[in-house]
């Protein structure tokens, strides 16, 4: 009996543990993508050796560096009052403006052939975040045994990190969409383009809504002054 139960719970586990396999390789599959991008990024989203999981793991990895970079950076490399961080803020402050360029880019790629889905093109722009993420939040600790005449080194891998990650971008997004180089950047041009555009009509949106809402409040208050 004992031998059946095993074999029933080895039997239960497996999917997750399946799961979780993929799981693992697809982080690790990262760092392939990181030093082979056009080969890389190509498997990770068509041969699907990426997946959304990844993606939002490292998405989130690259919102807590922010946020720790801002709270823990020794004061000689950076200027951020602790007491005016507010952690939502900041994070909220990059995670939407990063699904507004996902959306942006998905949303123009009828207009220029484009064969990424919203999800390949999500997975993608996640990816591109790991070099920041693994250059960065060690500098972290970094800042606080370094002296300010190193700060040149500091300054640089905060460069090299930012550009590692644009560039991962553009090949990524290149890889998704079957693009080429110039093709890629006509098209990043209009996504930021879209961007602006979704982000004004948001902003329109919201304005309007505290305007409707303002006179629906103003609206009660005088009927209920007049009735009493």
């Amino acid at each position: 009996m004992s031998a059946i139960r095993s074999r029933n719970k080895e039997k239960t586990m497996s999917p997750r543990r399946e799961k979780w396999a993929n799981y693992v390789a697809s982080l690790k599959y990262a760092k392939y993508a990181m030093f082979h991008p056009f080969d890389g990024f190509w498997d990770l989203t068509h041969e699907k050796r990426g997946s959304i999981a990844a993606g939002t793991t490292f998405l989130v990895l690259f919102l807590v560096t922010h946020v720790l970079k801002l709270m823990y950076t020794n004061f000689q490399f950076i200027s951020a009052p602790l007491q005016y961080v507010n952690v939502f803020e900041q994070a909220g402050s990059l995670l939407l403006p990063f699904l507004i360029l996902c959306l942006a880019n998905w949303s123009f790629t009828t207009l220029f052939d484009g064969k990424g889905r919203f999800s390949d093109i999500y997975v993608a722009m996640c990816y591109a975040l790991v070099p920041y993420v693994i250059i960065q939040l060690p500098l972290v600790f970094v800042s606080h045994v370094i002296a300010t005449d190193e700060g040149a080194f500091y300054t640089l891998l905060m460069s090299v990190s930012v550009v590692w990650s644009v560039a991962l971008v553009f090949v990524g997004l290149m890889q998704v969409h079957d693009y080429t180089p110039g093709k890629t950047f006509i098209f990043l041009i209009a996504t930021v383009l879209g961007a602006a555009i979704i982000i004004f009509l948001i902003l329109v949106f919201f304005s309007l809504l505290g305007d409707l809402v303002a006179f629906f409040v103003s609206f009660y208050r005088e009927c209920a002054v007049r009735l009493m």
